[in-house]
């Protein structure tokens, strides 16, 4: 769980490292195409990141309908430019026999092992694919990177070596020197547009390893927006993306330029990489039972070659490098401290509740408990014992409504679970239930709309939306420093990030008249 926790992290420096010096690296072309407009590049590349952040909202698809075909555009262009500069100098073939690679670095020793820091920029990109499989599935992402990416990136590659071999002052910026003359401002304004797109993949990705953390307790609440009817893993999460169009606008001030960038692009990049292969080779031997050798020989060259090239990077932390190592241990510092403080604020609870027996034995013996019609649904983490909402409720207003539900939401360490599987009902006494709903960490929480579709067998009370109430406990974490918990930074941190939490109003989709709110306080 720490590798995972610490690839999220990481992942997240990449998100805002990705957009930054991509769209630097496309414009820093007007340097060739017209050398004037050299003080006008961060003016620029911010006013184009700040409209790629501002349509996010409109969500992946509407996003996809517009950048589909300038993509295509572009892979076929950067493709074919690639392929005339092959034809010209076809000796360049020859990189694909991989001796040469293992010659450049036993002849050049430690300057060969040293390169490979600027070799791995070549595949930057790769680490963020997995992160948009909620967004648009395997198959469209395979479909894609096989038959369109993948060919036109290796032309591209290998016509910038055979235009750097024959003519070795290309060096300065081969990609717009493989194109003529006349078509410079046409390929810095396609490459910018591609690199836009470029940065959509982290972005997307971002919002998607944000969701799945929060469903999994590693983040609290945030408010989040559906932008698909059809794909429910496209999602739109407004806070996250201003925080990242910030921190995205702070690095192009800070670094100026795509080459000052660049060691911190290969951190983040092979430190993701080589957290990824090792969490797959865990499922490999845990939930894919692999027992053959050659498969974990396999795993093994992968991780060598990824902390190869992260080594090399390593030595370039004081250059930039140290920006998403620091980026990831924020990151890896909220997401522990958030899982560690809501497990002691379980126990908390689980300590304050009263015990079932003791509950009905109470409302037994009590003669001033008012028995209203309609449904009331305590929402509670707890799966056993009364919560403390219902207790209030009783004490200050001694009403318990005919039909009490304590509703528990649980998530799974899967993507989805079956309808047939997501309701679970134990009946407490004569109108009491307990009802625990259970969602993959992918699947649309919507409790009002999972009550509806269930049957009134299932849930034990017939649901009518307009004469249920909700009700709700606002609480409020107060820390105890004599406590053998957290320490009292991350006490006040886990404090704040409680107050900073979207309403369970909001992030259930419970209707706002129909929702009691209680205040508590939990002693962590």
């Amino acid at each position: 769980a720490t590798l995972g926790i610490f690839a999220a992290a990481l992942f997240y420096g990449d998100s805002v490292i990705t957009p930054a010096i991509s769209v630097l690296s496309a414009i820093e072309g007007l340097d060739v195409a017209a050398p004037g407009l050299k003080d006008f590049v961060i003016p620029i590349t911010i006013a184009i990141l700040i409209a790629l952040f501002a349509i996010q909202r409109k969500g992946t698809s509407a996003v996809g309908e517009l950048f589909g075909p300038v993509m295509i555009l572009y892979f076929s262009t950067i493709g074919v430019l690639g392929f005339a500069n092959i034809i010209k100098h076809p000796s360049i073939l020859k990189a694909l026999n991989p001796y040469y690679a293992a010659a450049f670095l036993v002849e050049h020793g430690i300057g060969g092992f040293l390169a490979l820091a600027s070799v791995v920029l070549a595949v930057t990109g790769g680490e963020a694919l997995y992160a948009d499989m909620g967004h648009f599935g395997r198959r469209p992402i395979s479909f894609a990177w096989h038959g369109v990416v993948l060919p036109a990136l290796v032309l591209c590659y290998f016509g910038q070596g055979a235009l750097v071999l024959r003519d070795n002052s290309a060096i300065e910026n081969p990609f717009f020197l493989m194109a003529p003359h006349w078509a410079l401002v046409p390929m810095v304004v396609l490459a910018a547009v591609a690199t836009v797109i470029a940065s959509q993949a982290v972005i997307s990705g971002a919002f998607s390893v944000t969701a799945q953390a929060i469903q999994l307790g590693y983040l609290p609440r945030m408010r989040l927006t559906h932008t698909s009817e059809r794909e429910i893993g496209q999602i739109y999460i407004g806070s996250l993306n201003w925080a990242l169009l910030v921190a995205v606008i702070v690095l192009v001030l800070g670094f100026r330029s795509s080459s000052n960038l660049a060691a911190a692009y290969g951190i983040a990049v092979t430190g993701t990489m080589a957290c990824t292969t090792m969490m797959v080779s865990m499922v490999a031997a845990f939930i894919w039972k692999w027992k053959n050798r050659a498969a974990y020989a396999m795993l093994g060259f992968f991780l060598l070659v990824d902390l190869a090239f992260f080594s090399a990077n390593a030595t370039k932390i004081t250059s930039g490098g140290w920006f998403p190592l620091a980026v990831a241990t924020v990151i890896f510092v909220l997401l522990t401290t958030w899982k560690s403080g809501r497990d002691l604020a379980g126990v908390s609870r689980a300590e304050e509740a009263m015990p079932e027996a003791d509950f009905l034995m109470s409302v037994g013996n009590s003669s001033n408990v008012f028995r209203p019609k309609g449904t009331a649904i305590f929402l509670t983490s707890l799966r056993d014992g009364i919560p403390p909402a219902l207790l209030h409720n009783l004490k200050h207003n001694q009403v318990l409504h005919k039909h009490t539900v304590l509703l528990t939401i649980m998530i799974a360490e899967v993507p989805h679970i079956p309808h047939k599987q997501r309701l679970e009902r134990i009946d407490i006494a004569e109108g009491l239930h307990r009802l625990i709903l259970h969602f993959g960490y992918m699947d649309r929480t919507n409790i009002p709309k999972t009550l509806a579709n269930a049957s009134e067998a299932e849930l034990g009370f017939y649901y009518e939306p307009m004469r249920v109430s909700y009700f709700l406990s606002r609480e409020t974490i107060i820390p105890n420093s004599h406590s053998d918990g957290l320490n009292m930074f991350r006490d006040s941190l886990f404090a704040w990030m409680n107050r900073s939490a979207a309403s369970a109003m909001d992030f259930f989709n419970l209707p706002p008249n129909r929702v009691v709110e209680l205040g508590s306080q939990v002693i962590i």
